[in-house]
Parts: C-alpha cells; structure tokens; sequence
C-alpha cells in the first residue's frame, strides 16, 4: 500500500492521519483540507513524531488533490457540524454538497481507491459518494457499525467489570436512534450477555449506545467525538491494506441482504484486499430484524433530502 488520502483535517481527519501513520499503513499519508496551512501544519507536525513513535510513513498536507494521485484509500472526514438554528435538514444538504465535491475529486484523482466515509451523517453520505464516484458497492463504506459497537462494549465492560477485549458484540442499522444493538449475539468469551447483566440495566446500556455521540457532544459543547470514530476508520484501513478478512460492523449498500434493497445499512461485512468482499447474513430475531428494518426505514427519509 503506497498512499492513504484523508480528506478533512479537522479532529477527526488529523487523529485518523495521525493513527495511519504509526501503524505504517501506507508510505504516505496525504491530509487533505481547504483551509490554507492547517494540512500542511499539521502533516508536517504530525511526521516530525515518526522518529519518536518510531514509523517511516511520510504525513502530507495539501489544498488541492494532486498528491492524492493514485490512493489506494480515501478516508472522508470533511463536513461541518450542526449550528445554532440549523435544521437537520439543512445540514444534511450542507454536507451532502461538500462530499459531493470531495467525490468528484476522488474520482478524478484515484479512480480505483477504497473510500471509507466518516462525514455526518455518516449513512446518506456514504450514499452521496456513491452516487458520484460510480465506485462499486465493494469499495464504498461507511465507518458506524464499529464506532457504535465499540460504544456498547465499552459500557458493558464498565457495568460488569471485565476486560472491553472479552467482550464480543455488534451494533447494526443506521448510525444514530435507530441503531440496533444485537444482545442476542453479545457475549462474554462466548457466555450470552444476560447471564451477566439483563432487564433494565442492559436496556440502559442499549439507549446510552444510542446517544453515546450526544453524551460526547453535550460535554464539549462546541465539538464531537473523534478519538474512537478515527479509531474505527483506521481498523477499517488496516483490514483492507493487511487483507485481514477481519468481520466487522460497517455501513454497506444492501443488494437483498436482510431482505433490504438500496439503502446503506451498517450489516456484518468481511473486509479484505478486495474492500468489502461479502456481506454475511445472520440471522436475527423476529425484533431484531423489524428494528433493522425501520432503521432502513430512517436512513431512507434522510436520504430523500438529499438531491444530487
């Protein structure tokens, strides 16, 4: 793997850079922003830490999508927050016409790239940089699944009091009320969830996964997460570069699978060299698969508002 492109160098974009780099994902790492100096300053900052964490990729920073030329993955970060009388609606436009842009340009300079989305809302987005770039399904996903999962394995550990590592879950649907957090495959090294934690703690533990990006944002009242949703675009990256096969949570375009049709939808997804290489079809319990589908449900109402 010779270069990874990150478009946005907000938080988000520079810790995901950051985290690329010293797991030497790629020789180089291009951080891409439209703002004047800020990828250059922080790209440049950001390798001058190589002889000290002790890699050799080469971080950066440009205005424009030259040194993007031939990317075997486009991390997209770029979009604004949700400002004070803003409604969803308007963001969701907002955004929808800043990944359009980033799209084009993905096209243009790296036409075979794997594109991994992070832009909120994360779902229609990812259907925004499909639509533009052409790309198949295999290599356009959306990074949800994993930062929502890690979330509710997070909040289990602390409620039961074992290691995150031993705790085995996964979170599906759409990125945000409507996510539906499997407690029928969530286990501690293989024993059911419920013969540690049930009833109204783990139903709290469910709703607080639910507005985990919230809980975040109402603490830092002018920002949002972006230490654990970088850390989930780069597990993504390394799964593609190293071909890990690894069976991961992630937002991908449905084609029938869970009985659900053009609509992108966090599902289990065995990423590899080839991107996305298969969707793997569980089976899901009777309230499990109806919440799946009106989260299908919700991400289609947003995406009806977007116009390309």
């Amino acid at each position: 793997m010779n270069r990874i492109t990150v478009v946005g160098a907000g938080h988000v974009g520079a810790t995901t850079a950051q985290r690329l780099a010293e797991k030497e994902l790629a020789r180089e790492i291009v951080l891409v922003d439209i703002l004047e100096g800020i990828p250059q300053g922080k790209g440049l900052d950001q390798w001058q830490s190589g002889p000290v964490e002790g890699f050799d990729s080469r971080v950066v920073g440009a205005n424009d999508y030259d040194l993007a030329k031939g990317s075997d993955i486009v991390i997209v970060t770029a979009g604004v927050p949700r400002k004070p009388g803003m409604s969803r609606d308007d963001l969701v436009k907002t955004n929808a016409d800043i990944v359009k842009a980033v799209s084009q340009e993905i096209k243009r300079v790296a036409p075979a790239a794997h594109v991994i989305v992070v832009s909120y809302p994360l779902v229609v987005m990812c259907y925004v940089a499909r639509e533009v770039t052409g790309f198949p399904r295999e290599r356009v996903l959306g990074m949800a699944g994993i930062l929502d999962t890690a979330r509710y394995r997070t909040f289990l550990s602390d409620a039961i009091g074992v290691s995150v590592e031993d705790i085995q879950a996964m979170v599906l649907g759409g990125h945000g009320d409507s996510m539906v957090p499997l407690i029928s495959y969530t286990t501690v090294s293989g024993i059911p969830i419920t013969q540690f934690i049930s009833g109204d703690a783990l139903d709290a533990i469910v709703q607080r996964t639910r507005k985990g990006g919230g809980e975040i944002v109402a603490h830092l009242k002018t920002g949002s997460a972006y230490y654990a949703p970088s850390a989930g675009a780069v597990q993504m990256a390394e799964a593609i570069v190293k071909d890990k096969k690894r069976l991961l949570p992630c937002s991908a375009w449905l084609d029938g699978e869970f009985g659900l049709k053009d609509v992108y939808l966090g599902v289990p997804c065995m990423l590899g060299a080839g991107g996305m290489e298969k969707v793997v079809e569980i089976e899901l319990s009777d309230d499990e698969q109806a919440a799946l589908e009106k989260s299908a449900e919700a991400v289609r109402s947003t995406m009806a508002v977007v116009e390309l």
